[in-house]
């Protein structure tokens, strides 16, 4: 591949990746500043737990929830998978409305809406629906596609070589000094 098209290539998926990097960067530093959304709950049902769904797995588990939900009135409503948290069960996506079923004596249907910080937080950590998480693999590829074609780029042009390697190696020497200040 020639330097041309590495630079086209790096530039439209800089571009194209753009708005997605905005909201990793945007929801983790509003996150990490102390901002983390909220999530409004309400308890919407509430039965004696004799449905046994602490010791279902995959799609037993799904199909008792949904039942459990169109008991507790929830109609319209689907969901892509459960996520089991303890005694605590979390339709998916959570970046939507959601429902959390909690299991004790008793099993409590909550219905969750998530703030916009919060639902932006669960598609940040790969809580969103699963064609978003599909999305985010390939995001994930594309940004080493980008760092490591914009880091042969820089070493490649006698130009720019010195300051390519001043710049990844400060980045490196930080990064190392902030994960060995654990």
């Amino acid at each position: 591949m020639n330097r041309a098209l590495f630079i086209t290539i790096h530039m439209y998926l800089s571009a194209f990746f753009a708005v997605f990097v905005l909201l990793v960067a945007t929801s983790g530093g509003l996150y990490l500043l102390g901002y983390k959304g909220s999530v409004d709950s309400s308890a919407v049902h509430s039965e004696a737990n004799s449905a046994g769904l602490a010791d279902m797995k995959g799609e037993a588990l799904e199909q008792a929830v949904a039942e459990l939900l169109g008991r507790a009135g929830v109609e319209g409503y689907r969901f892509e998978y459960v996520k089991v948290k303890g005694s605590t069960l979390y339709t998916r996506p959570t970046s939507r409305q959601h429902y959390m079923i909690e299991l004790g004596d008793e099993v409590t249907v909550s219905r969750r809406d998530p703030s916009l910080q919060s639902a932006m937080m669960e598609l940040h950590m790969g809580h969103g629906p699963l064609a978003f998480k599909t999305f985010q693999k390939v995001f994930a590829l594309g940004m080493l596609f980008i760092i490591l074609s914009g880091l042969w780029l820089g070493l490649s042009s006698e130009r720019l070589r010195i300051r390519t390697l001043a710049a990844a190696g400060s980045g490196a020497v930080l990064f190392f000094i902030a994960a060995l200040a654990l």
